[in-house]
């Protein structure tokens, strides 16, 4: 690894807690943007290994769809702000129409202002007035209506591990244009030496991300050249310390997912074991700041799998981590 790469590395790993530890749990998912939930136990997970505790953890935050259509748990407050990025942006309204979306979207708070709080149960209800294809799109289980609802702030769901939606009030109050400069500044403060790339890749800015970052004012930020590119971040002069000998990474967590460009953390000869085919990323453990093999707890039990071979206190070390997390995490995930 060459001096620049190092420092890049150093940089994201105290950003990310990686190398400092988080004692709030509100705090960690604010400064991070939100915590990746897809499953819910990473929350958990990611939350240990950055040093926060799990006291009150399932509605300490709100579980929502923030960028990428991807779920996570984020500070209640911090809503308003994360949603307006994407509030515009409707996908169901391609699908059904935008007058039947909206029809449905109504037809859903009203049922939920009625006590109606679970899909299974509104398909039921909506079974005799809307044909198969319309209720499997507006009520699919990745989403549906209530991606389109999470996103105007008016629905999530009700804690971090249930299924069900609750009603709340987080309406956006600005549009994405206004919120972007904001969002920007935060991303690189916590996930920077980024490149803008890696801005457009985590903020969901799909068509000329990229374009439309580079024409804000990026004057504030401290720049960093690397391999024909350019990395921002915030710096504010704290001490990044040193990269981890041994690092145990959370499903889907930020140090990988969060990047266009994985390759300083993740080699290509393992990507396959750590990203499958269905976009699930795998828990991981990091040596020296490099994914080396992967762990997780089944059947209540640890289970650490190197890539490659390596020393027995690594090996004996990154076992009794994962045995502590599911010493935590026993019967609440």
């Amino acid at each position: 690894m060459d001096k620049i790469t190092e420092i890049i590395l150093r940089k994201r790993m105290h950003g990310l807690y990686l190398s400092r530890q988080c004692d709030d749990l509100v705090q960690l998912s604010r400064e991070l943007l939100g915590l990746h939930c897809w499953f819910h136990r990473n929350v958990a997970f990611s939350a240990l290994i950055r040093g926060a505790g799990l006291m009150g953890w399932k509605t300490a935050l709100t579980k929502t769809w923030l960028y990428r259509g991807t779920l996570h748990g984020a500070d209640f407050e911090d809503l308003p702000l994360l949603l307006a990025m994407h509030s515009e942006d409707s996908y169901l309204a391609r699908c059904l129409g935008e007058e039947q979306m909206k029809q449905i979207a109504g037809e859903v708070i009203s049922l939920m202002e009625d006590g109606v709080y679970s899909r299974k149960e509104m398909r039921r209800i909506f079974a005799p007035y809307y044909d198969a294809e319309t209720i499997q799109t507006a009520l699919s289980p990745w989403g549906g209506i209530f991606v389109y609802l999470a996103r105007q702030g008016r629905v999530a769901f009700r804690d971090m591990t249930s299924r069900d939606f609750d009603l709340i009030s987080a309406e956006p109050t600005l549009t994405p244009d206004e919120v972007l400069p904001e969002m920007l500044r935060r991303f690189f403060a916590a996930y920077g030496p980024a490149t803008l790339a890696d801005a457009a890749w985590f903020l969901g800015l799909w068509k000329d991300g990229k374009k439309k970052l580079s024409s804000l004012d990026l004057d504030e930020f401290t720049r960093l050249e690397c391999g024909g590119n350019t990395y921002y971040f915030v710096d504010d002069n704290a001490d990044m310390g040193d990269i981890p000998e041994l690092t145990l990474l959370s499903g889907f967590d930020p140090l990988i997912v969060s990047y266009a460009e994985r390759s300083a953390v993740l080699a290509p000869e393992f990507k396959n074991a750590v990203i499958l085919k269905s976009g699930i990323c795998l828990p991981t453990i990091a040596v020296n700041g490099q994914v080396a093999g992967l762990w997780n707890i089944k059947k209540n039990e640890p289970a650490v799998t190197f890539f490659a071979e390596q020393p027995k206190r690594i090996q004996s070390a990154a076992f009794a981590l994962v045995d502590d997390i599911r010493r935590q995490t026993s019967g609440i995930v």
